[in-house]
């Protein structure tokens, strides 16, 4: 299988097209069928699935795709280093859990790096996208946690993906609410005060399960419940509707100013937070600098 051939598959991925992807590889839509339909047949099974709407990956070309980027990135590496005298061009890829202090760790780690080529990512995913991001090696890393309630499964789950989770530091769980909420002042609060407010929690797909949620005491029940995909709808909501969401309590203030307080959940429970690597492979140089700036977060440190 050539390289350029590994390029197109890579493209007809992302874009979800072959026609599209044609346009944009600027070859003929039937060129790249036919090309597609080849590697197919070399690999021994589908890498997409057709339909009217575009294309998506198999089961078999989910795991492909992950050795195929890694192939165009080091293929990428030799051009730059060895052909065109480039700087070497870094790619570096973070899939994490909805956590304020990741992005902050992310770009400590950016600016600690300082070369002048990189191609950085950071996606904020579910919790099942995740591993599948670390399995694929399409990241170098994910960021999750582990309770008392999901450990059992999600270890199991690792386990059967071929991975290890590594335990950066745990913190006690906390809710997180707007600056003036009737409850901000509370030295503490229990479930039983939180039932008259809505619940924040984050969407997890077709995984939506208390094994795969982000926040502790999900199986809790809630009258008032709101689902999201991403932290800068959760912050509106507490803000908007007096909403909360139950996290690490770790919120650097520099990031939203003091619009949100977190405040001691009096429930016994321990986050145990850290990061997820295919068993067997060590930290790269970056990703040991982006373990090391999320270290600072912890609560005995932050």
């Amino acid at each position: 299988m050539t390289f350029q051939l590994l390029r197109y598959i890579v493209a007809i991925a992302e874009i979800g097209s072959i026609t599209e992807a044609a346009k944009q590889l600027h070859i003929s839509q039937p060129s790249l069928s036919a090309a597609l339909k080849e590697a197919e047949r070399e690999v021994g099974f589908e890498i997409f699935t057709r339909s009217r709407s575009g294309v998506a990956l198999t089961k078999e070309g989910v795991e492909f795709l992950g050795y195929a980027r890694q192939v165009i990135h080091e293929m990428n590496l030799l051009e730059d280093r060895f052909i065109l005298s480039k700087p070497e061009k870094q790619r570096f890829c973070v899939s994490t859990q909805h956590y304020t202090f990741t992005a902050n760790a992310f770009v400590e780690m950016v600016q600690m790096f300082g070369q002048e080529r990189f191609e950085f990512v950071l996606n904020e995913t579910q919790t099942h996208q995740i591993l599948e991001d670390v399995k694929n090696r399409f990241c170098d890393l994910g960021i999750i946690y582990l309770c008392d309630r999901n450990e059992t499964f999600l270890r199991k789950t690792m386990d059967e993906m071929g991975l290890s989770f590594h335990e950066l530091f745990s913190a006690s769980p906390h809710v997180f609410l707007r600056a003036k909420h009737p409850l901000a002042g509370n030295e503490s609060v229990t479930l039983k005060d939180l039932q008259p407010y809505p619940r924040l929690n984050f969407l997890q797909g077709s995984y939506e399960s208390a094994d795969f949620s982000e926040e502790p005491f999900s199986t809790e029940l809630s009258e008032k419940e709101i689902r999201v995909s991403d932290r800068a709808a959760i912050v509106n909501l507490m803000i908007g509707l007096d909403g909360y969401t139950i996290s690490s309590g770790i919120f650097p203030k520099f990031l939203q100013g003091r619009q949100i307080v977190s405040v001691p959940l009096a429930e016994k429970e321990k986050m145990r937070i850290g990061y997820v690597l295919c068993k067997g492979q060590g930290l790269s140089e970056l990703g040991s600098i982006y373990v090391d700036a999320l270290k600072k977060f912890a609560p005995q440190h932050a």
